[in-house]
């Protein structure tokens, strides 16, 4: 880590908490991505149905809808890092037992969706924990990097992880997948087990005074009062719902479109997953003293322009430059959108507002089922093309109804923290987060 750490791009690993965190952030997102993989093979070669293996896959992202929420609530009242040991702990825990399954032949279709539906859940908590642990570890100043770096980690997972399912099952079977998914969260709890947070027990301790449900209440409160806030929280769902299903359409577009195969269908996901990491290394280098909102809103309509693209192309070459630009700029407006989010909201709310954005995980299979619905009627290219129009005009509809973001400005520093986040009066709760009225 030494000579990548003195880059300005890696200025985050210099702080030895986010590097343990960054390394179980690496190790949790390839367990998520093999299982992907692996739990679709699995329903599949037992049931021999596309139907069951849809509903594999949505029964390991419904969690996501039903516990985020509550998950947020309790990563603001408790401790986030042991949220995250917990739901770590238990994700491997859930791996070997469907690993023992399949090893002894006594696996059948409900352990599948019994243990789907529970590592999602258990995803649903260790999400906004993680989330919000970060800005606990590197403070505001490294925030933008550390998230950057963050999605670095996602994107090289998603580029290693699948490749390591495939080949292990090939050669193994699936047990070896999901023995091999169970040490990658053995890894990433001993890291977490290391992490030193400061101390803000007197904080949970005032919080845990509130009931529970009314700690929710006041977190949708909170961003439906607030203009900025919410601003970024439709900026954050809507886009990714109507756009981000494009992944589902890849087969149509490489086989009926482009006229080639599953080997093209990897090249164009490979494409966009170079340019998602280019846009996440590129946020990492910025360096700024404040973060504002209209490199937010000109991110969204470039990732919504490169999808109107995509769909148009008809010549293969055009079409991966134009996954490249997808993936460059639906990381680098996603990056910019957390960290304003995190850096407006205060301490004490921030795990509650980070579950209601990390609700996009679970809106993108609605929007999946609607990309499906449409290129059905009318084809993949015609249902691409509708949906990204969709998302750059609800963009532009969002900043007709709230003008005054594109003039929001948060400082990306830790000085006067406490005071900024204490009262509505303080310069950066003006400056970001000024409520409705």
């Amino acid at each position: 880590m030494g000579r990548l750490s003195n880059l300005s791009t890696f200025t985050s690993l210099q702080v030895r908490d986010y590097r343990l965190l960054w390394m179980g952030q690496i190790s949790t997102s390839m367990g998520q991505w093999m299982d992907q993989v692996s739990r679709g093979w699995l329903i599949y070669h037992i049931t021999g149905s596309p139907l069951q293996l849809g509903l594999a896959t949505a029964i390991r992202g419904l969690p996501l809808l039903f516990f985020g929420v509550i998950a947020g609530a309790v990563a603001d009242r408790s401790g986030r890092k042991l949220q995250l040991i917990i739901a770590q702990g238990t994700n491997a825990l859930l791996n070997v037992i469907l690993a023992t399954l399949v090893l002894t032949g006594q696996v059948h279709p409900w352990h599948i969706y019994v243990t789907g539906f529970l590592a999602g859940t258990v995803q649903a908590f260790q999400q906004p924990a993680r989330q919000t642990l970060i800005g606990d570890i590197v403070g505001n100043k490294r925030l933008l990097n550390a998230l950057a770096l963050n999605s670095a980690a996602l994107n090289i997972s998603r580029a290693i992880g699948p490749a390591i399912a495939g080949t292990l099952i090939a050669f193994v079977g699936a047990q070896g997948s999901y023995y091999a998914q169970a040490g990658l969260y053995l890894f990433a709890t001993v890291w977490t087990i290391q992490i030193r947070i400061p101390d803000r027990s007197s904080e949970a301790m005032r919080r845990m005074r509130e009931p529970f449900f009314a700690s929710i209440k006041s977190g949708f409160q909170y961003v439906g009062g607030n203009r900025n806030i919410r601003t970024l929280m439709l900026l954050a769902l809507v886009p990714l719902t109507l756009a981000m299903p494009y992944t589902s359409l890849m087969p149509i577009f490489a086989k009926d479109v482009l006229h080639g195969g599953p080997r093209l269908q990897g090249l164009l996901l490979t494409c966009v997953g170079l340019g998602a990491l280019a846009g996440a290394l590129v946020v990492a280098s910025i360096r700024r003293e404040n973060g504002y909102g209209w490199p937010v809103v000109m991110g969204a309509v470039a990732f919504g322009l490169g999808l109107v693209g995509f769909s148009l192309s008809r010549w293969a070459g055009l079409t991966a430059l134009f996954g490249v630009i997808v993936g460059v700029f639906s990381v680098t407006y996603q990056t910019q959108n957390q960290t304003l989010l995190q850096l407006s909201a205060p301490r004490h709310i921030r795990g509650r507002v980070m579950s209601i954005y990390l609700l996009n995980r679970g809106l993108v299979p609605i929007g999946t089922l609607g990309a499906g619905a449409l290129a059905a009627w009318m084809g993949g290219p015609k249902a691409l093309l509708i949906m990204s129009a969709s998302s750059v005009c609800a963009v532009g509809l969002v900043i007709l109804t709230h003008p005054q973001f594109l003039r929001a400005r948060v400082p990306l520093s830790d000085q006067a923290t406490e005071e900024a986040e204490s009262g509505p009066g303080s310069p950066r709760r003006r400056a970001m987060a000024s409520p409705d009225g």
